[in-house]
């Protein structure tokens, strides 16, 4: 199945019939929002709201693992989130949509980061985060429907919730990032442990504030505007990409944990081991 993980903006998938509300129980407490779950075409879809549906969480007090763990544990394999972004690079615009394939980590360590530790090690990859697949499915959904994208882009996350200061946007452009958000770490990294195909749909809304002009940095009714205006091209996107059986079983985000577990099974309590048979189921 396929889970969308809305961010700033959407609340809510249009079309999406036949819905129940799912409030998963969680080891790590609970999620952002309940997930609702569907009918889109042939296709089953789950949904969930990455800051609540009243926009209640700030970036930091997201509870990553416990949205990971939920969309997994009532049947998602594939994973897109959508999330606004601001554009370091000239060349990227104002609403342009974007699926990154890199992130660079700027946040601050507050945030859970991993489903391991306390009793089991283990060291994933994430040498390529996103899942090609999953990436090659939107490219091919955009082509169809004329939708311009952009590939191959690095996504920094930042801590938030605060808008970045100028030498901080020069940092981030010297550090070759061409986006800057503030929720896609640990959310991609923390699928990844979750054996989840996992990318995202990041919709342009400024030039974050590395620019001369004032005019053109970033502001909350900028972000807004901009993202409500291309937010019907997104919600297109996903519509067709649900459309798309899961026909790679054996891609490697599926494997992910396949030799990264460094802790012997034997040396395991029956929480961990439970843990991690969750996390390895495909």
């Amino acid at each position: 199945m396929l889970g969308i993980i809305g961010g700033t903006g959407l609340y809510k998938l249009e079309g999406l019939s036949e819905t129940e509300s799912v409030l998963a129980e969680t080891p790590f407490g609970k999620p952002s929002s309940p997930i609702l779950i569907g009918r889109m075409g042939k296709a089953r879809l789950a949904f969930l709201a990455r800051h609540g549906h009243q926009h209640e969480l700030l970036p930091s007090e997201i509870n990553y693992r416990a949205n990971i763990w939920a969309l997994k544990s009532v049947g998602v394999r594939r994973l897109i989130g959508v999330s606004a972004v601001g554009s370091l690079q000239p060349e990227i615009h104002p609403g342009d949509l974007v699926v990154p394939t890199q992130y660079l980590d700027f946040t601050k360590g507050r945030r859970a980061s991993t489903f391991f530790g306390e009793g089991i090690v283990a060291h994933v990859s994430t040498a390529n985060p996103t899942c090609p697949q999953l990436t090659g499915v939107l490219k091919t959904c955009a082509a169809s429907a004329d939708i311009p994208i952009s590939l191959g882009r690095t996504y920094a996350c930042v801590e938030g919730p605060r808008l970045g200061t100028r030498a901080e946007s020069e940092f981030l452009r010297l550090s070759k990032a061409d986006l800057v958000g503030m929720t896609n770490v640990p959310e991609v990294f923390l699928a990844r442990e979750a054996q989840l195909c996992y990318c995202t749909i990041a919709v342009v809304t400024d030039y974050d504030c590395w620019q001369e002009d004032p005019l053109q940095h970033v502001s909350v009714d900028q972000v807004l505007a901009l993202y409500k205006k291309n937010i019907g091209k997104v919600q297109h996107l996903i519509i067709m990409a649900s459309q798309y059986d899961d026909k790679h079983p054996d891609c490697t985000c599926r494997k992910a944990l396949a030799n990264s577990i460094l802790t012997s099974e034997n040396h395991l309590s029956q929480e961990k081991r439970n843990l991690a048979d969750f996390l390895k189921q495909s």
